[in-house]
C-alpha cells in the first residue's frame, strides 16, 4: 500500500470505532494523539495494550506505540492544538424515545473549537459518530464556531466521514471498505480527509453533509430489512416443507434484480401484475398457518401509503384541472394492471378533479386479456380521460403529474407553460428545474 504523506491527528473517543481509527492511521505512518475522558483507555493505549476485544488490533496498538506513532491522554486541547486534523469518535447512544443522546459529542466539538482558538494552522474537523442528517449543520458547526470564534470553511474545515466497520473484521474493513464516504462543506477539508486513503482500493465518494449523515442509516436499515426479511422466508419455508438455505441459495444467483440495485430507486409506488399479486399470495400462504410475517405485510401497506402521499401532493395546490402524463406500470408497455397512476387518475376523479391522461403507449383498442378485463373493473370511464394529441392535455393543465420517466414526458415539460405547477412522481429531475417553485417532488 503506498502511504499518504503523514499528518498529526488527533482522534477524540477511544472506544470502538476511534480505537481502530487510530490504530490503523498510526500503522499507516501518521503521528496519532487519542483522547478519551477515561483514564483507563488512556492507561492501556500507553501500555501498548488495545481497550477493545478485535482481531488483531492488539498487535498494531503494540506497535504503534512501540513506533511512537501512537500516544493516549485525557486532555483534548493539547491533543487538537498540535494537529492538522480531529477525528471526532463521540458514542451518540439512543435516549430513552429513541432520539440520538448528542451531549457528549457537542461537548467534544465544544472543546474542540476552544482548541482551535489558538490554533495557527488550518485545521479539518472530521465527525465520525453515527448522528442523523442536520445534526452537524444544526449542532456541531454552531458549537465549533462559538466556542473558536471563526467560521466553518474558512477558518476551518468540518467533515462528516461515516465509519463502516463491522466487529471482528474492523482491520479488514478499514483497509479494504465497499467505498469511503466524505461529506464536506469545501474542497479542501475533503481532500485532506481522502489524502488518508491514498493507496486504498475502494471508490472514494464526495458529497454534502446531509447526505453523508444519512448513507450510515441507509446501509443498517436495509441490512435489518434483509435479516428480518431472510427470517421471514425461513419460518415460510418451515411450514411449505422447502430447505431455506437451499432456496436463499438460489436467490442469491440472481445479481441482476435480487442482489443488485435494482429497484432501489426512489420514486413511485410499485405495481403491475405481478409484484402486488405475488406479495398477497405470500402472506396469505404465512397467515393459512399462523405465521406472522410484519416485513412482508408492512410492504403492501407501505405502497398503498406511499401512493396516498402522491394523492396528497396533487391535490394541496388547490388546482382542479390536472393532467397527467404517462398511465402504465412500466415505461415502453401498455399493462395497467395494478398500476399506481390509474389508482391515483381514480381517486382524483373520485374527489372532482378535471383529470386527463396521456401516454402514447395506451391504446384502448388494443388492450386484451387481463389487462382490459382489469381496466374495465377498475376504471371503466378512462376512455374520457385518455388524450391522444399531449397539446390537448398541455393546454388543460394546470398541475402537471410525471408518473413515467419515459423521453415523452421530458419533451412535454420542456414546453410547458410558467405557470403550470410539476408534480414529479418518478424524479425525473434530479434537482429542482428552473422554475422550481412550481416544482414539487414526491421524494428528495
Amino acid at each position: 500500500m503506498n502511504h499518504p504523506a503523514p499528518l498529526k491527528i488527533a482522534v477524540l473517543g477511544l472506544g470502538y470505532v476511534g480505537c481502530v481509527a487510530a490504530a490503523c492511521l498510526a500503522d499507516q505512518g501518521h503521528e496519532v494523539l487519542g483522547v478519551d475522558i477515561a483514564q483507563a483507555k488512556v492507561d492501556l493505549i500507553d501500555a501498548g495494550l488495545s481497550p477493545i476485544v478485535e482481531p488483531g488490533l492488539g498487535e498494531l496498538v503494540a506497535a504503534g506505540r512501540a513506533s511512537g506513532r501512537l500516544r493516549a491522554t485525557c486532555d483534548a486541547a493539547t491533543a487538537v492544538a498540535d494537529s492538522q486534523l480531529s477525528l471526532l469518535c463521540i458514542q451518540t447512544p439512543s435516549a430513552t424515545n429513541g432520539s440520538l443522546d448528542t451531549t457528549a459529542l457537542l461537548r467534544a466539538a465544544e472543546q474542540v473549537g476552544t482548541a482551535l482558538r489558538q490554533h495557527t494552522g488550518h485545521h479539518v474537523v472530521a465527525v465520525r459518530s453515527t448522528v442523523l442528517p442536520g445534526t452537524l449543520e444544526q449542532f456541531v458547526l454552531p458549537a465549533l464556531e462559538q466556542a473558536s470564534g471563526r467560521r466553518a470553511g474558512i477558518d476551518f474545515g468540518l467533515v462528516y466521514h461515516p465509519e463502516f466497520l463491522r466487529e471482528g473484521t474492523a482491520l479488514a474493513d478499514y483497509h479494504r471498505p465497499p467505498r469511503t464516504v466524505i461529506g464536506a462543506r469545501d474542497e479542501r477539508s475533503a481532500a485532506l480527509v481522502a489524502s488518508l486513503y491514498d493507496g486504498i482500493d475502494a471508490p472514494l465518494v464526495h458529497c454534502d453533509l446531509r447526505t453523508a449523515e444519512l448513507v450510515k442509516y441507509t446501509d443498517n436499515a436495509f441490512h435489518a430489512l434483509k435479516v428480518a426479511f431472510g427470517n421471514e422466508i425461513g419460518s415460510l419455508c418451515r411450514a411449505a416443507q422447502v430447505d431455506s438455505a437451499e432456496l436463499m441459495r438460489i436467490f442469491c444467483l440472481d445479481t441482476r434484480l435480487n442482489l443488485s440495485g435494482a429497484y432501489l430507486r426512489p420514486g413511485y409506488a410499485f405495481g403491475g401484475s405481478c409484484l402486488p399479486k405475488d406479495l398477497r399470495a405470500l402472506t396469505y400462504l404465512a397467515h393459512h398457518h399462523d405465521i406472522q410475517t410484519p416485513v412482508l405485510d408492512a410492504t403492501l401497506l407501505s405502497n398503498q401509503v406511499h401512493k396516498q402521499r402522491a394523492l396528497a401532493l396533487v391535490m394541496a395546490h388547490g388546482r382542479r384541472p390536472v393532467g397527467i402524463l404517462g398511465l402504465s406500470f412500466k415505461d415502453g408497455t401498455d399493462d395497467l394492471r395494478e398500476c399506481p397512476t390509474v389508482e391515483l387518475a381514480e381517486q382524483l376523479v373520485g374527489k372532482g378533479f378535471a383529470v386527463r391522461i396521456h401516454d402514447p403507449d395506451v391504446r384502448l383498442s388494443r388492450l386484451m386479456g387481463s389487462n382490459k378485463a382489469w381496466v374495465d373493473r377498475e376504471l371503466p370511464h378512462i376512455a374520457s380521460l385518455l388524450v391522444d394529441d399531449v397539446d390537448t392535455l398541455m393546454a388543460h393543465a394546470e398541475v402537471l403529474v410525471l408518473a413515467s420517466r419515459a423521453p415523452h414526458v421530458a419533451t412535454a415539460v420542456q414546453r410547458r407553460r410558467q405557470d403550470q405547477i410539476l408534480v414529479d412522481l418518478v424524479r425525473l429531475y434530479a434537482g429542482r428545474p428552473a422554475d422550481g417553485d412550481h416544482y414539487h417532488a414526491l421524494v428528495g
